[in-house]
């Protein structure tokens, strides 16, 4: 049993700065991975940031609201959802004690969208869906551990602990989930057609996650879900917090450093199947956004 947020990990030392955490400052749209343990309270009001989130209660219930749809999430069961839906914890119940906790933990959307083998899962979750993972999935053991690793400031730790929340997602892909909240921000159909913001932002999430290979134009973007180019890009900052251009980037930066520990190609051919033509310009966006060059990374193996 978790008694508090600090002794929960009983390590207080906080994760120590490497050169690439850099990668995750500058932009309120995307935060770093992330875990926390607190007594849960409700929320003054909704918000959203740029993650997928998770959430895990020691005993009694938490009710939500997503966009105005309602869901109750039960104790030890570990729910995820994308928190770029706006959302609001609106009641807490814990029964008769007074001690119970909660889990948050918080992986960065970009991150989640270059996860492989997720299938229907990734779909999932940017339609606007909260699900229950397998009731096998975690326990207060294993969160414990996974908060002493991210506690710990020692990369390789840190790394393992994501390497093992994408094998518990690929399980999860595989075996099936609970929906709390079915899918309801559907893909756009063409034609004619009047959209919420969301739906728009997510019909082109969808298509930059499915084409980040290739050349991405705001114009054939915006083409896609039948607006004109200025205002697709004004509304996906708007509802993103980000850039198109920026978010596009940092989707193909994850990517690359991605291969860069999954096998022996080159640089060269790390940039281009990450969606980089111009070598110049991922020398400069990889340095930017990482303090180090791929090559300086692939040797350090330093990890965000």
């Amino acid at each position: 049993m978790p008694q508090t947020a600090g002794s929960a990990g009983q390590e207080k030392a906080k994760p120590l700065p490497r050169p690439d955490r850099r990668f995750y400052a500058g932009s309120k749209a995307f935060g770093r991975f992330g875990m926390r343990w607190f007594a849960s309270r409700p929320m003054e009001t909704e918000h959203w940031h740029g993650h997928i989130e998770f959430n895990w209660l020691t005993k009694g219930a938490m009710a939500y609201r997503f966009d105005g749809r309602s869901v109750e999430i039960p104790p030890r069961r570990l729910a995820m959802f994308w928190a770029g839906i706006p959302h609001q914890a609106v009641n807490i119940d814990r029964g008769a004690d007074a001690h119970a906790l909660q889990c948050n933990i918080y992986l960065p959307l970009d991150a989640f969208l270059c996860m492989t083998g997720l299938g229907r899962l990734t779909e999932t979750m940017i339609g606007g869906g909260v699900i229950l993972l397998p009731t096998d999935a975690v326990d207060d053991r294993l969160l414990q551990r996974w908060y002493r690793d991210y506690r710990s400031g020692d990369a390789e730790r840190a790394d393992i602990l994501k390497q093992e929340i994408t094998t518990m997602l690929r399980r999860a892909a595989l075996v099936g989930w609970d929906e709390c909240l079915p899918p309801w921000v559907d893909a756009l159909e063409p034609g004619p057609r009047t959209a919420t913001p969301l739906q728009y932002v997510v019909s082109m999430v969808r298509h930059i996650h499915e084409h980040l290979t290739e050349p991405i134009a705001a114009k054939d973007i915006a083409r896609v879900v039948g607006l004109h180019p200025n205002y697709a890009l004004n509304l996906f900052t708007r509802v993103m917090r980000t850039p198109m251009r920026r978010f596009i980037i940092r989707m193909r930066l994850i990517r690359t450093r991605a291969l860069l520990f999954e096998g022996n190609l080159s640089i060269a051919n790390v940039a281009y199947q990450s969606g980089f033509s111009s070598q110049s310009q991922f020398y400069v966006h990889f340095r930017d956004a990482y303090g180090v060059t791929p090559f300086e990374m692939r040797q350090k193996r330093s990890f965000v």
